[in-house]
C-alpha cells in the first residue's frame, strides 16, 4: 500500500476548458474562479495524499525495524526512536502506564531485600575487628602517600551504610552494588596491605564472614532477579503486541483514507471533463503517435491509464487493440497530458545526455527490446483508424 500510487493527476481546465466567450465573438475566455476552485481541490488532495505517505513510511519503518529486531534481537532501535513512535501509538499509553506499576513494585521488592541485607551489614560494623574500615582511609594523615596510586577506588563501611541511607536517588538500586562494595573494602585493605600485616588479616577475616552470609541470603536475590527479567520480557512482549495492534489499526485507517481520496478524485475529475472541451480527431492521432515515442516504462504508464477507464483492457497482453474513439473522454485528457509531460522529459534527458555515448549504447538493447512492443500499438491504432474510415460514406 503506496499513498504516492494515488493519481492525482486531471485535466487543466484553463487549457481545455472554454466555459464562455468573449463578447466580440472572439476566442474562448476561461472561468477562472472555476478554474481556481478546481487547482484548490487538487491541492487539497496533494495535501492529503502528503500526509499519508508519511503515515506509510512510518507503518513501514515500524514492520522494517520489527523485522531486523527479530533477525539481530541485540540491534534494537535507540530509545529516541521508540519514543518518536510511542508518541504516534495510542495503545501505548496504557502499556507504558502498566509498565511504570510493575517497575515501581519491583522497585519496592528491591527496597525491601535491600533493608534485610541491612541487618547482615549491621552485624559486620559491630564486629571487633571492623573499626579500622568504618571510615575513609587517611592517607595524609597516616603518612600513606601512595595509597591512591595503589587503591583505584576507595570504598568504607560509613560511606556504604550512608549511600544506604540516601534519600535523593543517589543511593544503591540493588543488592548486587551494596555487595560489590563490601567485598571491595576488604579486597582494598588486602591488597595495600601485607598479608602478614593485622589489618589484611582483620580485612580477609571479616570478608570470609561476609561472603557466608551473602551465600545464605544470595537465593533472595537470585528469585528478584529472575522474577525483574520474566517481568522485562514480558513488558517487551506486550509492548510489541500493542505497538503490532495500533500500527495494523493505522494501517486499515490509511486504506479507507486512500480509497475515499481515490473517490474524491474521481468525482472532481469527472467535473473537470464535463467543463473540458471534446478532444479532437487530431489530437487523438497526435496522442497514438506519441505513445510510440515514449520510452518502454512510460509507455506501461500510458497503458496503465487505459486500464483505469475500462476494466476490460489488458494492457500486458501480447497484442493490443487501442481505439481511440472508444476511451472516455477523462481517459483521452489524462492520456494527452501525460504523454505531453513523458515526451518533454524524454527530450531534456536526450538533450543533456548527449555525450553519454557508453550509456546510449547500453540503453539500445533495451530500446530494441521494446521496439516490437510499441510497432504492435501503432499498428493497431492505425489498423482502428483504417476500420473506421471504411465504415465513413
Amino acid at each position: 500500500m503506496e499513498a504516492a500510487a494515488t493519481d492525482t493527476s486531471v485535466p487543466d481546465a484553463a487549457a481545455a476548458a472554454p466555459a464562455a466567450v468573449d463578447a466580440d465573438g472572439g476566442r474562448p475566455r476561461v472561468d477562472e474562479t472555476e478554474v481556481e476552485g478546481f487547482r484548490h481541490h487538487v491541492d487539497e488532495i496533494l495535501s492529503k495524499v502528503d500526509q499519508l505517505e508519511q503515515r506509510v513510511k512510518e507503518v513501514e519503518q515500524f514492520y522494517v525495524d520489527a523485522a531486523k529486531k527479530q533477525a539481530y534481537p541485540s540491534r534494537g532501535s535507540s530509545a529516541g526512536k521508540e519514543k518518536d513512535k510511542e508518541k504516534h501509538v495510542p495503545g501505548m499509553k496504557k502499556q507504558q502506564q502498566d509498565t511504570a506499576r510493575r517497575e515501581a513494585n519491583a522497585t519496592k521488592r528491591m527496597q525491601e531485600l535491600m533493608r534485610q541485607f541491612g541487618a547482615i551489614l549491621r552485624q559486620l560494623t559491630q564486629h571487633k575487628w571492623a573499626w579500622p574500615f568504618m571510615q575513609p582511609v587517611d592517607a595524609k594523615g597516616l603518612g600513606l602517600h601512595d595509597y591512591h596510586q595503589v587503591i583505584e577506588k576507595p570504598m568504607d563501611l560509613g560511606t556504604i551504610k550512608d549511600l544506604m541511607e540516601a534519600k535523593d536517588g543517589n543511593g544503591y538500586k540493588s543488592v548486587r552494588e551494596i555487595y560489590a562494595d563490601v567485598r571491595l573494602v576488604f579486597n582494598n585493605a588486602m591488597k595495600y596491605n601485607s598479608e602478614k600485616n593485622d589489618v589484611h588479616v582483620m580485612a580477609r577475616t571479616l570478608l570470609e564472614k561476609f561472603e557466608e552470609k551473602w551465600l545464605q541470603f544470595l537465593p533472595k536475590v537470585t528469585e528478584e532477579e529472575k522474577r525483574r527479567e520474566e517481568e522485562a520480557a514480558e513488558v517487551q512482549v506486550d509492548m510489541q503486541l500493542a505497538q503490532e495492534a495500533a500500527y495494523a489499526k493505522m494501517a486499515r485507517n490509511i486504506s479507507n483514507e486512500l480509497f475515499e481520496v481515490d473517490m474524491h478524485l474521481d468525482e472532481l475529475r469527472e467535473m473537470v471533463v464535463q467543463k473540458c472541451r471534446k478532444i479532437s480527431t487530431e489530437e487523438k492521432r497526435n496522442i497514438g503517435t506519441g505513445l510510440g515515442l515514449l520510452s518502454p516504462e512510460d509507455l506501461n504508464k500510458a497503458l496503465e491509464i487505459v486500464a483505469q477507464g475500462n476494466p476490460n483492457f489488458l494492457s500486458t497482453a501480447e497484442e493490443i487493440d487501442l481505439d481511440m474513439d472508444a476511451q472516455s473522454e477523462s481517459t483521452l485528457w489524462r492520456l494527452k497530458f501525460f504523454v505531453k509531460e513523458a515526451l518533454e522529459v524524454q527530450g531534456k534527458a536526450s538533450l543533456s545526455g548527449g555525450d553519454n555515448n557508453a550509456t546510449n549504447n547500453s540503453n539500445n538493447i533495451s530500446n530494441h527490446q521494446s521496439n516490437k512492443r510499441k510497432r504492435e500499438i501503432c499498428d493497431a491504432i492505425a489498423k482502428t483508424a483504417k476500420k473506421r474510415n471504411r465504415k465513413l460514406p
